[in-house]
């Protein structure tokens, strides 16, 4: 069948994302005010057909996509830009989906102009007549009162979108969309840099790019994560080529707009480490890397002006309870058993989940070091066991480590199992950013096909890394 085809996949993806577009202007993530009637709500049967039409666009999205990736697997070559511009496309000129957290971001920019500390509260301080007040009333409940969990980095960028765009909704969000394509460029620059391993680059960006949670949270819903994630990407790649200086200093400004990036730097030392060899190698790939970076962290506090409350704002996010971190669902189901207050318990669960990440990562870069695991696949996998432990955990926080192992081996089995969770993590959030229950049943039933299938019919090329973790944990 056509549709079946390259080509015909290019064109149902396409389908789907316009679907899901044009479902968000009735039912995607509306601001309360400030729509400039193009971003409004439409009354509840126009919403419901909103809600409908997008999650059928979704699904045309994944299903197009999951083909798509067979069809490369297989040995299929195609213009694979061709389709993430085709698929991106719809989605540029969109209201916010899938998330509120982009009025977030906006108000936080604000909240540097007007004079704020935005370390300090949340962005409930802005007023009526300040800049980014729209945004502010538009934030997500649990987000209105809490500090700013980012660098400075990311700050200055959002400071500089409410500038030129006055804080007012429509153009202010259309300017973050245009830092999440820049993201989304670096990301494929930097993912056809490494190569995608055994298989090639169109694979690796075929589950780095073309992948649905990307689109629909990072294009569309302007997750700066996208932005930690290119940034983190190309300082890898350039450490790669041996340009690891420059490469920290990209790590290092990754760091700046989400913390995580920072596991990025143990593995650049390893690679100097390997390179150099001996004791000297050892300490300089230690030592080096950290000291680079937190040049460049220390340098953009000062240069923003945001001041260095961003070191005591890492945790604040793990206060915020998410159905899909199991550290946290862990601690509080035993804390509910053991007394009356499970937060305590609650905490301990949460620190253990992430001293255990901790060890992983550890092991895996002593692997690496070792030469036997990929230094580029032991930080994929690495993050990949992070967001596994967090006591915070949002779907698109899988990109984390996927982008990374599709880099350099989309084709293995942690690429397609990635893959999988990838497809139905995207049925979790609402078009709204709300997580209703029937978002989890539908995950689930994805999950389970994807994994049945997974098993029946596996990409067996090279070594599983997943073996690799398995062994590292042991």
């Amino acid at each position: 069948m056509w549709v079946l085809t390259a080509s015909g996949c290019r064109w149902l993806g396409a389908a789907g994302s316009l679907g899901v577009a044009v479902g968000g202007w009735a039912a995607g993530a509306l601001p309360v005010r400030g729509g400039w009637g193009l971003w409004e709500p439409r009354g509840s049967a126009l919403t419901l057909a909103g809600a409908l039409l997008a999650y059928l666009g979704l699904t045309l999205l994944v299903a197009a996509w999951w083909r798509y990736g067979v069809l490369l697997a297989r040995g299929a070559r195609d213009g694979v830009l061709t389709t993430l511009a085709w698929w991106t496309g719809p989605l540029l000129l969109a209201p916010p989906l899938y998330s509120k957290d982009v009025y977030s971001y906006i108000a936080q920019g604000a909240m540097v102009l007007e004079g704020h500390d935005v370390y300090g509260g949340g962005p409930s301080v802005l007023g009526p007549g300040d800049l980014g007040a729209d945004a502010a009333a538009s934030v997500g409940g649990h987000w209105t009162d809490t500090p700013a969990p980012y660098g400075p980095a990311f700050l200055v960028l959002a400071q500089l979108v409410v500038r030129l765009t006055g804080g007012e909704i429509v153009p202010a969000v259309l300017g973050m969309r245009l830092l999440a394509v820049g993201a989304l460029a670096l990301i494929v620059w930097a993912v056809r840099g490494l190569g995608g391993g055994r298989g090639g680059p169109d694979g690796a960006l075929w589950l780095a790019a073309l992948n649905p949670l990307l689109l629909i949270h990072v294009v569309g819903g302007m997750h700066n994560d996208g932005l930690m994630i290119g940034l983190m990407l190309a300082g890898v790649l350039l450490a790669v080529r041996g340009r690891w200086v420059l490469g920290c200093v990209l790590v290092g400004l990754a760091m700046m707009v989400k913390s995580p990036a920072a596991v990025a730097l143990l593995f650049i030392g390893v690679m100097i480490a390997r390179r150099d060899g001996g004791v000297r190698g050892l300490v300089k790939g230690l030592v080096l890397p950290g000291l680079v970076a937190g040049a460049v962290a220390a340098v953009a506090t000062v240069l923003a002006g945001t001041g260095f409350g961003w070191l005591r704002t890492q945790s604040v996010a793990g206060t915020i309870h998410t159905a899909l971190s199991v550290s946290s669902d862990l601690g509080l189901g035993l804390g509910l058993l053991l007394g009356d207050d499970p937060d305590p318990v609650k905490g301990v669960v949460q620190n253990l989940g992430l001293l255990v990440a901790v060890a992983l990562i550890l092991v895996l870069a002593w692997r690496a070091w070792r030469g036997l695991l990929d230094p580029v696949l032991g930080l994929g996998l690495s993050l990949v066991a992070l967001v596994a432990l967090s006591p915070m955990v949002q779907p698109w926080y899988l990109l984390w480590g996927t982008a990374v192992v599709a880099a350099v081996a989309w084709r293995s089995r942690a690429g397609q199992v990635l893959a999988v969770l990838s497809a139905a993590l995207v049925y979790e959030t609402a078009l709204d950013g709300r997580t209703p229950w029937y978002g989890f049943v539908v995950a689930g039933v994805v999950l389970a096909v994807g994994l049945v299938w997974v098993r029946r019919e596996p990409w067996r090329e090279g070594a599983p890394p997943l073996r690799a973790l398995a062994r590292a944990a042991d």
